[in-house]
């Protein structure tokens, strides 16, 4: 995959994502330590510049980020609020309260502890989706909407849940349980905002995503280092990011391997897969245009030599240029000139779904040959897709 074609911010999709877990073991911690010191240094750095930015920028209106206006949790405040909820709902184990608030983790997991406690309906709401083996939830459950629950509880349960749905990579709901609720209202606003950014971010909604990054670089002033770093980080990728280019195809197709991989292969990832392959049949259209013009306006100086390379075969120049370097390609012991036969993709990707493995890695080879690399991704890329969509 080339540069181009790839994120500069990823995350393994085999593992789970969890900005406030317990972190590297010791071993792993003391290896990292220096690396971790610079890269924290620099995004400092990029941190500052992008705050100094905002900061001067034009006003936004009622999103118009405030500088310091927010900050992180009052770890001894949220305790008050959750005792009182919990004396609320009968729940009173002075034991069990201790040991979720003494315990050495962030808040906002201080917080699902103690929702957990008080409440089954939580409880089995936050088993259920935290639990990879069980279907990606497709709803904001009931419980987020209830107007009649307390405020501590529905606004410590979306951030909760929002959370645990953006570890799992259910972005969509994620998104949706976090706007339940506003960012004045969230317990912990770092994670809030942080937590928003990522589902935006990788939902390609880069207005909203580089607003939720404002809000978290220049609102909260005290947000922790590692939201951040990783804010930081989206913000530059999004920087790169140019609509319907090879970048814009790559996120699109991970978008699609994310939804497939949660079991979503309805309606909407379809769609998604269709703009895929129209996008890429454009490019390879506008590739092969531009070959043809720059064919034209050089293949004047051959007369003599028709475009088989041989002599005497009796072809006019400039007639068979679509197939011969494309013959060259797939013959593979000439130097052909990289030229894509649109024809020649056409059949194969007729016949693609019927292919053994074998055959389609040789076609594809033969295919992408002496192509440049910016173009073998694009052939590359749609034949994936192809794959993808016959289920093979």
């Amino acid at each position: 995959m080339t540069r181009a074609s790839r994120p500069l911010v990823s995350i393994e999709p085999s593992r789970p994502i969890d900005f406030d877990g317990p972190g590297l073991s010791p071993t792993e911690s003391e290896h990292e330590e220096t690396k971790m010191k610079s890269i924290i240094a620099i995004t400092g750095s990029f941190c500052l510049i992008i705050g100094i930015a905002i900061a001067q920028s034009p006003t936004k209106g009622k999103d118009e980020a405030t500088f310091g206006a927010l900050r992180g949790p009052d770890a001894v405040e949220v305790r008050k609020r959750a005792e009182a909820w919990l004396t609320s709902v009968g729940k009173t184990d002075a034991t069990k309260i201790k040991e979720i608030w003494d315990a050495d983790t962030p808040v906002i997991e201080k917080v699902a502890a103690t929702l957990v406690y008080g409440d089954a309906d939580t409880a089995r709401i936050l088993a259920a989706a935290r639990d990879f083996e069980s279907p990606a939830p497709t709803e904001v459950p009931a419980l987020l909407k209830d107007l009649k629950k307390p405020a501590f509880f529905r606004h410590g349960l979306a951030l909760v849940y929002g959370k645990v749905l953006t570890s799992r990579k259910v972005y969509e709901e994620a998104l949706e349980t976090l706007l339940t609720i506003k960012p004045e209202e969230a317990l912990d606003p770092a994670a809030y905002f942080f937590h928003k950014a990522v589902c935006e971010h990788s939902l390609m909604l880069k207005d909203k995503a580089d607003s939720s990054i404002d809000r978290l670089l220049v609102d909260v002033s005290d947000s922790p280092e590692r939201y951040r770093m990783v804010a930081a980080l989206m913000h530059f990728d999004m920087l790169t990011w140019q609509d319907k280019d090879l970048g814009w195809i790559a996120r699109k197709m991970d978008n699609i391997q994310r939804r497939l991989d949660l079991k979503r292969g309805g309606k909407q990832t379809q769609k998604m897969q269709k703009e895929v392959l129209v996008r890429l049949e454009e490019m390879i259209k506008q590739i092969e245009n531009q070959q043809k013009q720059q064919q034209q306006g050089g293949g004047n100086g051959n007369e003599d030599v028709p475009s088989s390379g041989m002599p005497g075969s009796g072809s006019a120049p400039g007639t068979d240029m679509a197939s011969s370097p494309m013959q060259d390609t797939m013959g593979g012991t000439a130097n052909g000139t990289g030229n894509i036969d649109a024809k020649k993709v056409k059949e194969i990707a007729e016949v693609w779904g019927k292919l053994p493995e074998k055959e389609r890695a040789q076609a594809l080879r033969e295919l992408t040959r002496s192509m440049p690399a910016k173009d073998r991704a694009v052939i590359e890329a749609y034949f994936r897709e192809l794959q993808k969509k016959s289920g093979k």
